[in-house]
């Protein structure tokens, strides 16, 4: 049995299922072990995470009378959670929202979405990896074609939300350090629009929030295996590094440099580098800590698969009270929608598919593409099936483990394309 349990009652001799919190918190590289070193329980009670989950089935089980909660309870209460967000007043914000520039920013219908965002990741991953390593011969970055990419990437968003985030989700591990500056920009576009912010600042921020990774050793970047804690450290330095950078270049608006160097604070205090806590860490940063983990738990690392979307926006949703502002995570949630694209579930019928658009009015109602039977253990003619169409009966009941499953298909069932596109 899964139970979730405070990091100061977990004990030698407990088998440890998964932190509530990002692996970027802490230097293991795998979360599932039998807890049996002192020197990893040390380790881990230094960490800044505060829960874990352990399984009683394969190692000790919590005190008689410790507080603890299963993972049925949890599950119920984030379902419940995720259900009234439709409901929710916008959050208040006082930027105003300046009149769009006359640009390509026609609604797009998402296949062909999907093609244009494709040339938008390749084109942005040659921009990004020129960005780094004008950074690492100590050069400014040059703001011209920030901008420019930035405005690519705002217009595929606001065409069709889900296509370019959905798709830098796919980069590879090798990628990874240039396409999550991409897919973090995507995302902060789309949190903006839906604060209705000012999204100029915020995609900004999100194309620059890590460039000081570009100080950090390939070797220890791209590292497979578990850090050690010098290495730990190192990593824990890029907020910093960028911070300096960006200053030191000039033309970077403030709202972006404190987005670079405070996207690692959490609201409980316990982040880095200052240790800020509640509304001393800005909105810019709050939203971009959020866009942040999510793309980096979504995407495959060199040491861990990705979760899957609508999975990781169930995780870090128990981990709101301690990392993220409530608020603005239940906007990041609508943005996106509760089963993001890429999402596997299974509905009513039995039949699991994949999500593979939003629905516009709604957020528990999206396009799913079915394909396999769990009544008959077969896969079946892929069929697309709109929850929000009248007259549809079927609805989602569960979301499904892609690991579970390893359907092999299934980026190529939800993006059309049979192998990376970009």
């Amino acid at each position: 049995m899964l139970k979730r349990i405070q990091i100061q009652h977990l004990t030698l001799g407990m088998y440890l299922h998964e932190f509530c919190g990002s692996w970027m918190e802490h230097p293991f590289w795998r979360a599932k072990f039998l807890l049996k070193d002192p020197n990893d329980l040390e380790r881990i009670q230094a960490t800044a995470i505060n829960e874990c989950w352990i399984d009683t089935s394969k190692g000790l089980d919590v005190a008689t009378g410790t507080a603890s909660v299963s993972r049925e309870e949890v599950d119920a209460q984030i379902d419940t959670d995720f259900s009234r967000l439709e409901d929710l007043p916008p959050v208040e914000v006082s930027l105003p929202v300046p009149p769009p520039p006359k640009r390509n920013r026609l609604p797009a219908d998402m296949q062909g979405e999907l093609k244009m965002a494709a040339a938008i990741c390749v084109k942005s991953k040659q921009a990004v990896v020129s960005m780094f390593n004008e950074a690492r011969m100590g050069r400014a970055v040059d703001s011209v074609v920030a901008q420019n990419l930035v405005t690519e990437i705002s217009d595929s968003v606001t065409r069709n939300p889900s296509a370019l985030i959905s798709l830098a989700r796919l980069k590879t591990a090798d990628d990874y350090t240039y396409m999550h500056s991409v897919a973090v920009c995507a995302l902060m576009v789309a949190l903006a629009k839906q604060l209705r912010l000012d999204d100029e600042q915020t995609r900004l921020a999100g194309l620059l929030h890590d460039l000081g990774k570009a100080a950090i050793p390939l070797a220890v970047l791209n590292k497979p295996g578990k850090l050690t804690d010098e290495e730990f450290t190192v990593v824990r330095s890029h907020p910093v590094a960028g911070y300096e950078m960006l200053k030191e270049g000039g033309n970077v608006p403030d709202a972006v440099l404190d987005a670079c160097l405070h996207h690692h604070e959490k609201i409980n205090g316990s982040g880095y580098p200052d240790k800020l806590q509640g509304d001393g860490i800005s909105v810019i940063a709050r939203m971009t800590a959020i866009c942040d983990v999510y793309d980096a738990v979504t995407s495959d690392r060199p040491y861990k698969r990705g979760w899957d979307p609508s999975e990781s926006l169930r995780r870090m949703a128990e981990w709101t009270s301690d990392h993220f502002d409530q608020r603005l995570f239940q906007a990041f949630v609508k943005s996106i929608g509760i089963y993001p694209v890429g999402s596997l579930v299974r509905l009513t019928s039995g039949r699991i598919g994949v999500v593979t658009e939003q629905a516009p009015k709604a957020l528990t109602t999206p396009k799913v593409k079915v394909f396999y039977s769990t009544k008959s253990a077969l896969r079946i003619p892929p069929d697309l099936v709109d929850l929000a169409a009248p007259g549809c009966t079927e609805k989602i009941v569960a979301r499904e483990d892609q690991d579970k499953w390893r359907f092999p298909d299934l980026n190529e069932l939800w993006s059309g394309f049979t192998e990376k596109a970009w």
